[in-house]
């Protein structure tokens, strides 16, 4: 059997793993490999991905043995194989173990070092200060600190953790990815909430930049193995997920050009020598006309299939790289395709803003509209069945749990 010029192997098996499942098979026409601890929907059913099942593979022994036994089985099969991590944990992993594995694997990531800059809020924001990036302002709160301190800025104010890995592993009742405060009690109650589970690190608190889901921005890039961006592409956000785990989550982002954000994101991905997907968050706020960032992820974002609609194959950008080492000129996001997740009546229904919500009503009537798993090649009658009993249950999530933003 002729061997495969490349195979990808996907880390994980969410909405993030399946949307870049969808680009392999759109632009190659090609199986990626899912490995993952079990099974979930996104993946479920599907005829583009071959899952391989480790249950343990997202603790450190595990997940090397594990590794090292799928090389054992694909070798054969392709002549490189390109690594892709769905979420922080699986990326931390891979670049943790770099030493185990890139023997075997091509792993398009950065270094530990900066890893360990970039993960850990705390330091990125003075990686931010450096580079004359614009942030909240912020404070560092410790754990033994009192939360009956005065803080520097008024509330409402964000509390999140500055390190999300460890965070992502502490249970305790109420959890949220990140809080929005209006009052000290709250703070306090939030405070200890957090610091009686086994998180210990630092929590980022924050100035509340004032406005909806609409004023926040998405930017995806690509840099290649000689660190140069080969691709940038922003989205902004039409609407946010609001189930109490999943907030900050997106479902749904329109293709935006800003290309002062491209040259100042382009610069900053050089100069601190990243590698591989990066994904942004950004705010606009409206008090001092800034784009404000928020945090950089070391791989691709959950919601990164929208850059594949908007015509910027995300697997297109790694191949060429990394299995070619074809050098390209930047490619920069100008469409204004839409993307969604959540049902077309239920994105209508809750844009927050009118001018957004004529442009989302013309991107729907156009057909310029993509959703991440209805993949129209890999729609078998279970896979639409199951996707669409799933989808059904946003719109009592929303009802129960939506409230407008100031």
């Amino acid at each position: 059997m002729k061997k495969e010029d490349f195979l990808p192997v996907i880390l994980g098996s969410d909405d993030n793993a399946y949307g870049m499942a969808r680009a392999f098979h759109e632009q190659y026409g090609i199986k990626s490999i899912v490995v993952t601890k079990g099974h979930i929907l996104p993946t479920m059913h599907s005829k583009i991905v071959e899952k391989k099942i480790y249950e343990k593979l997202d603790e450190p022994t595990h997940f090397i043995q594990s590794m090292l036994e799928l090389h054992k089985e694909l070798k054969n099969r392709a002549e490189k194989l390109l690594v892709i991590a769905s979420n922080e944990n699986y990326a931390e992993l891979a670049i943790r173990h770099k030493a185990a594995l890139e023997p075997h694997y091509i792993l398009p990531f950065i270094s530990e070092k900066l890893m360990d800059q970039v993960v850990y809020k705390e330091r990125f924001y003075e990686m931010c200060e450096e580079h004359g990036l614009d942030y909240p302002d912020t404070l560092i709160f410790k754990k033994g600190m009192e939360p009956e301190m005065e803080l520097p800025f008024d509330f409402p104010i964000v509390v999140k953790p500055s390190d999300s890995m460890t965070y992502f592993n502490a249970q305790f009742e109420g959890k949220k990815k990140a809080y929005v405060l209006h009052d000290k009690a709250s703070f306090i109650k939030t405070i200890n909430d957090i610091y009686s589970s086994t998180y210990e690190d630092s929590l980022i608190v924050q100035d509340y930049i004032p406005g909806n889901d609409t004023v926040m921005r998405v930017l995806n890039a690509y840099v290649d193995q000689h660190g140069k961006v080969r691709m940038m592409c922003l989205g902004r956000v039409i609407l946010e997920d609001y189930t109490p785990i999943l907030i900050g989550n997106y479902v749904g982002i329109i293709g935006e050009e800003n290309q002062e954000i491209y040259a100042k994101y382009k610069n900053f991905l050089e100069k601190i020598g990243f590698r591989g997907y990066a994904n942004i968050d950004l705010k606009y706020d409206r008090r001092d006309g800034k784009y404000k960032i928020f945090e950089l992820n070391i791989r691709q974002g959950r919601s990164s299939y929208f850059v594949t609609a908007n015509g910027y194959n995300m697997a297109k950008y790694l191949v060429e790289d990394r299995v070619y080492d074809r050098p390209a000129p930047t490619e920069y996001g100008t469409n204004n395709h839409l993307w969604h997740t959540v049902p077309k009546d239920l994105l209508i229904k809750y844009t927050m803003d009118e001018d957004l919500k004529k442009q989302v009503i013309n991107r729907f009537d156009q057909g310029e509209s993509s959703s991440t798993l209805y993949y129209p090649k890999d729609l078998g009658l279970i896979r639409r069945f199951k996707l669409n009993s799933f989808y059904k249950d946003y719109y009592g999530r929303f009802e129960k749990y939506f409230k407008l933003k100031e």
